[in-house]
């Protein structure tokens, strides 16, 4: 099994579970690929293999690694969406930081759950991701999200006019401080915070919800109309009063 490991900067308390992830890899024959600056921010902290292994970007990441582990909380394990997009790898989130809602293996649990993973006694928990498309080409490369895409109102006070299409036909015209699309992942974020309801990761819907509207949000089904409908937003009209 080919294991890629991302992460951000740690404070020393967390390094010695750092070591141990690599110790234990290390004890089942498995040297992992490393994120560039993942291994830049380790260097001389803990003991890394040698001529190990680096990825950079997506694509180096889809032809090197079977799973990838997260080293951090959940705000990590949403950075690592930039580089898994659409590929189908596994992401597995062990939970160095304070949330871990996403990032549910605890520090005490980190042999247990490699050895797991390593003798693929596991299941796969798929979810829905977002991918934004902009004229303007908004975030590059980095255009998927797991919990929400946010169209809101910059340097104006005043509310803004959105009109939502999906598969080419209208849904609504939104007045709002602006517009939250979300995921099942995403319902209990900030689509939550601003009135959306919770739905089940299963459950193949999305969320539509505005911000500190002037009418309601909309649930509909998650399939391929998800990706037209964020196609179609960005077409939308805006409209200041």
């Amino acid at each position: 099994m080919r294991i890629a490991i991302y992460g951000r900067d740690f404070n020393d308390t967390v390094l010695p579970y750092v070591q141990e992830v690599f110790d234990h890899l290390k004890s089942h024959g498995i040297q992992p690929v490393l994120h560039h600056k993942f291994k830049n921010s380790l260097h001389g902290k803990i003991k890394i293999p040698p001529h190990t292994i680096i990825f950079h970007n997506h694509e180096e990441l889809k032809q090197q690694a079977d799973v990838l582990l997260s080293l951090g909380g959940d705000g990590t394990l949403l950075d690592t969406l930039s580089l898994i997009r659409n590929s189908g790898i596994p992401v597995i989130g062990i939970n160095f930081g304070r949330l871990g809602f996403l990032a549910s293996i605890n520090k005490g649990e980190i042999k247990s759950a490699l050895s797991a993973l390593i003798h693929g006694d596991y299941t796969l928990d798929e979810r829905s991701l977002l991918r934004l498309e902009s004229d303007n080409s908004l975030f590059g490369e980095e255009n998927f999200a797991l919990n929400d895409i946010t169209i809101h109102r910059r340097d104006n006070s005043a509310m803004m006019i959105i009109h939502a299409s999906m598969n080419g036909e209208f849904i609504n015209s939104y007045w709002a401080d602006g517009l939250i699309i979300a995921t099942p992942t995403g319902s209990t974020a900030y689509s939550l915070s601003c009135g959306g309801p919770i739905i089940y990761p299963d459950s193949q819907s999305f969320v539509i919800t505005p911000i500190a509207p002037h009418n309601c949000g909309v649930t509909e089904n998650d399939d391929d109309r998800l990706r037209r409908t964020v196609a179609e937003i960005r077409q939308t009209r805006w409209s200041w009063q």
